[in-house]
């Protein structure tokens, strides 16, 4: 109910104020009781000797932790000067509120911080997860879950206004053809035509599906680096007995004229307003799933050109750069939401309900993610992952060197069965003819050079066949005098690969059953 500008105007002075009495305080280790720690200061219009005088109502301004709120500046990277620069130097930007809370949110003139009005519940419930929080960002602080850089209330007539403190998950700077608030439910997950009709509407599950039903393409390394950022923030949002969280995924289509032009008008932009380049650690998309492996010059060089977004493709082949972050964490599994949970589910399905118990919540999130949204590029047929070739070249190359080492011993003995010149067909019939023969080895490696990479042991094989031993007295065996380095030992007996490659096989080449004897 209170004017949107008197709001601003008492958050930029209470937030100017004690910042700049923070400075004051030393530096110390963030201790258990520093969570629960309350500031308050009067600033009444006129003026006193501590506060300044203004033209807003008396209002009194409280600050919540303020020792642990700077830790968690310092984390990342926020130096004091900063967070003032930004919050305090120009006025405050009112966005249209995309969500069903009420909520109001501000964002600050350098496009870094988001400041969203909360609830009562909501900001008790963000003071009592900070020492997990503290926990949990010290461990990792490469994250897709909000940062929290504050927690403040405004009393000023009788009303009780809660702010926090956010990074921005979406840049102004940057058009974004599509936003999308996604929670892995169907349930009523479409945008209402009131939202339809804003100039930049958030769109939903449904709408997603409906939109991108082949989902977005990454390569296997940012698409893995992804998935693991999602997979561990959902844990520990689970171990909070937090749920009804969404991911908040900004789309940006790249147009190779359009990005110099953006890229070049948002930098300069940015550059003027903001001092000395300042830019906060861990804050973009692209630095929240990267692990340490990355230089920091590679990102500094990455983030100028995207601008921190994550790049990607659409099942049209376009190229996108996407900007998201967990939103909407304020929520644990209380009363109300288990009665909300129970009435949804008697009217619809339990399990498509976005209130839910919080690990089956995070598991539907996840695979909602996996499967639907993130994709991984398939490599084509002809060329196989390098994971998958370096792990069948060491068993090839292993089972060469086995068959090279023992062929070498018997080429006299068996040279009327295994000539050199031997042809792939003949050697086929023959391995398939003489199943009773387990110590006849092909000796020519390139057999094993041609098989292809889906090698596969045959399981049915290991077996050893008690009539094999009848017939065949003579097993090589370690003992036989053969070098211990050519043969692989089990208890004294020698593993021997006989290849068999039925005709089906060797016209398609992509499958080979190598049969291990013991």
């Amino acid at each position: 109910q209170t004017a949107s500008s008197a709001i601003k105007g008492t958050i930029q002075l209470g937030i100017g104020y004690t910042v700049g009495n923070l400075t004051s305080k030393p530096d110390r280790d963030v201790l258990m009781q520093d969570f629960y720690v309350v500031e308050s200061v009067f600033l009444p219009s006129e003026g006193s000797n501590l506060t300044p005088a203004h033209h807003y109502p008396d209002f009194r301004f409280k600050t919540y932790a303020p020792l642990a709120f700077r830790y968690f500046r310092e984390l990342f990277g926020i130096k004091p000067d900063d967070y003032l620069y930004s919050i305090c130097s120009e006025p405050l930007i009112e966005l249209s509120n995309p969500g069903a809370s009420g909520s109001l949110f501000f964002v600050t003139s350098d496009d870094e911080f988001i400041i969203k009005t909360v609830q009562h519940k909501e900001a008790e419930f963000l003071q009592k997860l900070l020492p997990g929080y503290y926990m949990n960002l010290n461990q990792n602080p490469r994250t897709l879950l909000p940062k929290f850089y504050g927690l403040y209330c405004v009393q000023s007539g009788g009303i009780n206004i809660r702010i926090v403190v956010m990074n921005n998950v979406l840049p102004r700077a940057l058009k974004m053809n599509f936003t999308y608030d996604l929670k892995g439910s169907t349930y009523k997950r479409r945008a209402s035509r009131k939202e339809r009709e804003k100039s930049n509407p958030t769109f939903k599950d449904l709408d997603f599906l409906q939109d991108m039903h082949e989902g977005l393409y990454f390569d296997s390394e940012t698409h893995s680096a992804l998935m693991k950022t999602l997979q561990r923030d959902c844990r520990v949002l689970e171990s909070f007995k937090i749920m009804d969280y969404s991911l908040l995924l900004g789309i940006h289509i790249l147009n190779s004229n359009m990005k110099e032009k953006v890229g070049e008008s948002s930098q300069s932009a940015l550059d003027a307003k903001r001092p000395g380049g300042q830019k906060v650690l861990y804050s973009t998309a692209m630095e929240s799933i990267q692990g340490p492996g990355k230089s920091g010059d590679s990102i500094t060089a990455e983030t100028a050109n995207t601008m921190g977004g994550i790049p990607a493709k659409s099942h049209k082949g376009e190229k996108l750069l996407l900007f998201m972050g967990i939103i909407d964490i304020l929520q644990s599994y209380r009363l109300m939401k288990k009665l909300e949970h129970s009435w949804k589910a008697l009217v619809y399905d339990g399990d498509t309900v976005s209130v839910h118990r919080p690990s089956f919540y995070a598991d539907r999130f996840l695979k909602f993610m996996s499967t639907r949204v993130f994709k991984k590029v398939q490599a084509l047929k002809s060329s196989p992952s390098k994971k998958r070739c370096n792990s069948i070249t060491a068993l090839k190359a292993a089972s060469q060197e086995i068959v090279c080492a023992v062929s070498q011993e018997w080429k006299d003995e068996k040279h009327s069965i295994l000539a050199e010149g031997q042809s792939y067909a003949s050697l086929d019939e023959e391995v398939l003819a003489s199943r009773h023969r387990p110590d006849i080895v092909p000796s020519t490696p390139s057999l094993f050079e041609a098989t292809s990479l889906a090698t596969t042991i045959s399981s049915s094989s290991l077996n050893a066949d008690e009539h094999y031993q009848r017939d065949q007295p003579m097993l090589y065996s370690s003992s036989k005098g053969l070098p211990s380095s050519s043969t692989m030992t089990l208890e004294d007996s020698a593993i021997y690969l006989i290849s068999e490659q039925s005709t089906l096989e060797m016209e398609n080449d992509n499958a080979s059953v190598l049969d291990v004897y013991l």
